[in-house]
């Protein structure tokens, strides 16, 4: 089961469980102060770590994220480690960036057996940087969940005129 960083009410009417950026962990200062005004707008937050960034904080050793696929089990895993500890509420999946595109690989799955009732990405990796051919968008395009899509205008892993041209789902 991961460790959570929790911060909010108990008895929100919300809960977003987010994961970190391929490069960094759940305690990053961006990640910090998302929770900080999340939490100021009455919404519970709970961050988490995969494996691997939970291995770097321990051992010092910097090795690549993996695959995001790999990463879609710790992901379930953080769902149901949170909705048994007694969530009330909705819960809303997300992350930054790979974190958010994991979640947004499991979000149709999860919203269909009523585990998750949105989804939220802050920072979607549409591309590598400077690989713009290389889109990480197929499944954004049926995805049925409700996203919110959280983009920076000059995000090297996609920028506001690379998105606007990508077919993703009404929902978003």
């Amino acid at each position: 089961m991961p460790d959570f960083l929790i911060a909010g009410p108990d008895d929100a009417a919300w809960t977003l469980l987010l994961a970190h950026g391929a490069g960094a962990g759940m305690e990053t200062p961006f990640l910090a102060r998302m929770a900080d005004l999340l939490v100021e707008r009455g919404v519970r937050v709970a961050r988490f770590e995969f494996g691997y960034m939970a291995a770097r904080r321990t051992s010092g050793k910097r090795r690549p994220a993996p695959k995001a696929e790999t990463l879609i089990p710790e992901y379930r895993a953080a769902v149901a480690a949170v909705r048994g500890a007694g969530l009330r509420g909705r819960l809303a999946i997300g992350g930054k960036s790979m974190g958010g595109r994991v979640a947004s690989m499991i979000a149709d799955e999860l919203q269909g057996s009523d585990e998750a009732d949105g989804l939220v990405c802050l920072g979607y990796p549409f591309h590598p940087p400077g690989m713009p051919e290389k889109t990480r968008t197929a499944h954004l395009a049926e995805l049925s969940c409700r996203a919110l899509i959280v983009q920076g205008e000059r995000d090297p892993f996609g920028n506001r005129t690379e998105v606007d041209e990508y077919k993703l789902a009404d929902g978003i």
